[in-house]
């Protein structure tokens, strides 16, 4: 069995999610901001990080990030393919939120492959580009949950795909790789609710075909 906490931070209401096994051994996912309010819950129930896990590198699910290693000294995890955007941070979150100060990029960082063990869980990383080359889509086949990003959401829609580095054609093949799960897998997005895939399965579909 695994708990999981859905925190909102940072001015874009990013979700970040404390994933944690029976151990309370815990994963922080997509740390957007807000470092002292995510360690403030972690001390408050008792949960041990062992890691940090981006689901992509826009600034507005790593900001938080350094903070955090420096608090408890833990790997950050990215697909090595949005390592630029880690690299931009700081001037990304300067145009979009006019913050010029207390940016900085995580710090040992290490490339995301295609599993993560996590105690007796083993998390499968897919890779799903098309909003960022390197958006990854964490799979928990044991307990039919998946943490997607930006990739899709609740209310029928999709991630942007309007930025120079993303991909049409690429978001049509990541959402196909999604509608692989099983319908009832729990989602949770980068922002907004959680939802089952069942309940959008109709849109992606039309999507793709598009």
């Amino acid at each position: 069995m695994v708990s999981i906490k859905d925190l909102k931070v940072g001015q874009l209401d990013t979700n970040c999610y404390l994933l944690s096994d029976n151990k309370n051994n815990t994963i922080i996912i997509d740390p957007g901001d807000s470092a002292d309010y995510i360690e403030n819950i972690i001390s408050d129930c008792e949960l041990t990080p062992k890691m940090i896990i981006a689901t992509h590198g826009h600034f507005d699910h790593i900001m938080g990030a350094f903070e955090i290693q420096e608090a408890y000294n833990i790997p950050f995890f990215i697909k090595k393919e949005d390592d630029f955007l880690v690299k931009g941070m700081k001037n990304s979150a300067a145009y979009f939120l006019g913050i010029n100060k207390g940016i900085y990029p995580p710090r040992n960082i290490k490339y995301l492959k295609n599993k993560v063990s996590f105690g007796c869980l083993d998390i499968e990383v897919i890779h799903t580009p098309g909003h960022t080359p390197g958006s990854v889509l964490l799979n928990l086949k044991s307990e039919k949950k998946a943490f997607c990003g930006d990739l899709i959401f609740k209310n029928n829609c999709v991630g942007r795909y309007d930025f120079s580095y993303s991909s049409l054609s690429d978001l049509k093949k990541s959402v196909k790789k999604v509608l692989s799960l099983p319908l009832e897998t729990d989602i949770y997005p980068g922002h907004y609710e959680k939802f089952i895939l069942s309940d959008i399965k109709d849109y992606l579909g039309h999507f793709i075909q598009k």
